[in-house]
C-alpha cells in the first residue's frame, strides 16, 4: 500500500490540470500565457489596471500582442487562442478562484545593487492576490528571478497569510524561472530545458505536469526550489561573467593594436572532446532586465542563506561582482571612442551633434530596459553634446534615421538592428568633412566608411582605430 501525502490527496481531489492563470502581462508571461492556452482549455492572463500598462488587457483580448518588435510565432499563437477561446486576460484578479494553478512572472529589479535590496514591492502584490483567492489544492509556481530563499521564505509566508491554508498540505508552491530572451520567446519556451523546484515533491511533481504539455525539445529537470533560485541566478551570472571576458579582451585588443574578432574566432576554433571554449561577443555594454541585476540577487542569497562561512581569498572582491563593473563600463568606453574620435576629426566634444542608433538593449526589439545608449546619452550631454536616438522599435523614439542623423558628427551604433547592417556611408546626412562612426557591435566595414572620408572607432578595433585619415 503506497500512503500519501495530505498535499497529495489535495492535487487528487481537484483532478487534472485544466485551467491556469499567468500573473504579469510582460515579455515573460504574454508568451507563456499563450503557449499554455494552447494546451489547455482555460488560461487567464492578469494584469494590473495601471497607467503604463493596463492598456495590455485590451490588446490581448483582441489577440493583439503589446510587445513590439520581431517575436516570431507570437502574433499567430495569440490570434489562434483567443480565437479558440482558450485565452483572455482580465483585471480581475478574484477571478484566480477559478483556476487549478497561477504562475507569477513579475519583475524584480534591485533599488541599488550597491546595498543589495531588490524592489520586491510589485512581486509581493502578486503573490498577494494570489494568495487572496486560491483555494485548495491549487498550485502556485514563482517564475520570477528571485534571490535564493525567497519561494521558502517570502513568497511562502505570504501565501499562507492570505489564504488561510499551509503551504505543502493544502496548496503546492514551486519555482521555475524564465529563460527566455527578447526575440526568441516562443522558441525559448518550448525549447529549453526546464527548471523546476518545489517546496516539496509533490509541489515540484504537480508544476511538471503544468509545464509538461508545452515544452517539445525540452525537459524537465526537477529539484528543490532553492535550488532553482540558485540555477536561475547563477545562470545569468554566468553569461554576464562571460561577456565581461570578451569585453576586457577586446579592451586589450584595442590597446594592443589587434582585431578582437580575429582573436575570438582563433579562440573559438579549439574544438575537441571534453574542450571547448565559450566565447561570446563584446559589445557596447548589457542591458535587459536580467543580466543587469541577477548577479546581486545571487550575491545576497550567499548572503542571507548561508549555513557556514563562506571560504572566499581574504580582501578580493566577487569575481561576479567585477565582470558586472566591466559590463557596465562599456558605455562609458563607447564615449571615450566618441571623444577620441572627435578629436582626430578636429572637434570638440561640446557642441558636437551626437546621434544614437539603436535605444533597445538587443536587436530587432523594443526592449529598452536598463539600456546601455541611456548612459551614453547622459555622459555625451554632461560633456556639451547634442544628442539624438533612432530606434526602429522602441516607442516614443524617433524613426526617421535621416532625420537623426541630419548634421551628426558622429554616429555611435548601439544596437546591432538590421536596420543598420546596411548603412551607406555615402549618402548619411552627417557633417562633413570626417564624420565619425563609433561601431559598438561590428556590423559595419570599417574600411568601407574610411575610404568614404569617415572617422571609424569600434570596440575591440585596435586594427582600425588608428587609421590613416582619407585624403
Amino acid at each position: 500500500m503506497t500512503l500519501t501525502t495530505p498535499l497529495e490527496d489535495a492535487f487528487a481531489r481537484r483532478g487534472p490540470i485544466r485551467a491556469v492563470g499567468v500573473i504579469g502581462m510582460g515579455y515573460v508571461g504574454i508568451p507563456a500565457a499563450a503557449l499554455f492556452a494552447g494546451k489547455y482549455p482555460k488560461v487567464v492572463g492578469f494584469q494590473r489596471d495601471s497607467a503604463s500598462s493596463g492598456y495590455k488587457v485590451a490588446m490581448l483580448n483582441r489577440g493583439e500582442s503589446p510587445l513590439k518588435g520581431e517575436e516570431p510565432g507570437l502574433d499567430e499563437l495569440l490570434q489562434e487562442v483567443i480565437a479558440s477561446g482558450t485565452f483572455s486576460c482580465t483585471t480581475d484578479f478574484s477571478k484566480i478562484a477559478e483556476l487549478d494553478c497561477v504562475t507569477i512572472a513579475i519583475q524584480t529589479p534591485f533599488r541599488d545593487p550597491k546595498d543589495l535590496v531588490p524592489d520586491f514591492s510589485a512581486l509581493i502584490e502578486g503573490i498577494r492576490m494570489a494568495g487572496k483567492y486560491i483555494g485548495p489544492g491549487a498550485l502556485v509556481v514563482l517564475e520570477s528571478t528571485v534571490t535564493p530563499g525567497t519561494t521558502v521564505g517570502m513568497a511562502r509566508e505570504i501565501l499562507e497569510e492570505e489564504s488561510g491554508m499551509t503551504a505543502g498540505v493544502d496548496f503546492g508552491l514551486a519555482h521555475a524561472p524564465e529563460r527566455v530572451t527578447v526575440g526568441r520567446l516562443i522558441r525559448n519556451i518550448r525549447e529549453h530545458d526546464r527548471v523546476v523546484g518545489g517546496i516539496d515533491p509533490a509541489s515540484t511533481a504537480r508544476a511538471s505536469e503544468l509545464y509538461t504539455p508545452v515544452l517539445t525539445t525540452g525537459r524537465i529537470i526537477p529539484m528543490t526550489a532553492t535550488a532553482a533560485e540558485v540555477t536561475k541566478t547563477a545562470e545569468n551570472t554566468f553569461r554576464d561573467l562571460q561577456i565581461a571576458a570578451v569585453n576586457q579582451l577586446a579592451l586589450y585588443c584595442e590597446t594592443m593594436g589587434v582585431n578582437i574578432y580575429d582573436v575570438r574566432e582563433g579562440i573559438a576554433s579549439l574544438r575537441e572532446e571534453g574542450v571547448t571554449r565559450a566565447i561570446l561577443w563584446p559589445g557596447a555594454g548589457v542591458g535587459g532586465h536580467c543580466l543587469t541585476k541577477d548577479t546581486y540577487h545571487l550575491e545576497r542569497g550567499v548572503a542571507t542563506l548561508a549555513t557556514t562561512p563562506l571560504d572566499f581569498p581574504e580582501g578580493k572582491e566577487s569575481l561576479f561582482t567585477l565582470a558586472r563593473a566591466i559590463n557596465d563600463f562599456m558605455p562609458v568606453h563607447m564615449a571615450h571612442l566618441t571623444s577620441a574620435g572627435l578629436a582626430r576629426a578636429g572637434k570638440p566634444v561640446p557642441g558636437s551633434r551626437v546621434a544614437i542608433l539603436g535605444w533597445a538593449f538587443i536587436a530587432n526589439s523594443d526592449d529598452a530596459r536598463n539600456t546601455p545608449s541611456a548612459v551614453y546619452r547622459d555622459l555625451l550631454q554632461e560633456q556639451g553634446a547634442v544628442v539624438t536616438v533612432h530606434d526602429p522599435y522602441v516607442e516614443g523614439i524617433e524613426k526617421d534615421l535621416d532625420r537623426v542623423t541630419s548634421g551628426a558628427d558622429a554616429v555611435a551604433i548601439f544596437t546591432a538592428h538590421a536596420a543598420y547592417r546596411d548603412l551607406d556611408p555615402a549618402s548619411l546626412g552627417v557633417a562633413r568633412p570626417l564624420p565619425v562612426i563609433v561601431d559598438g557591435r561590428n556590423i559595419v566595414d570599417p574600411d568601407r566608411f574610411i575610404r568614404a572620408g569617415w572617422v571609424y572607432q569600434g570596440i575591440g578595433r585596435g586594427d582600425r582605430n588608428n587609421h590613416p585619415l582619407a585624403p
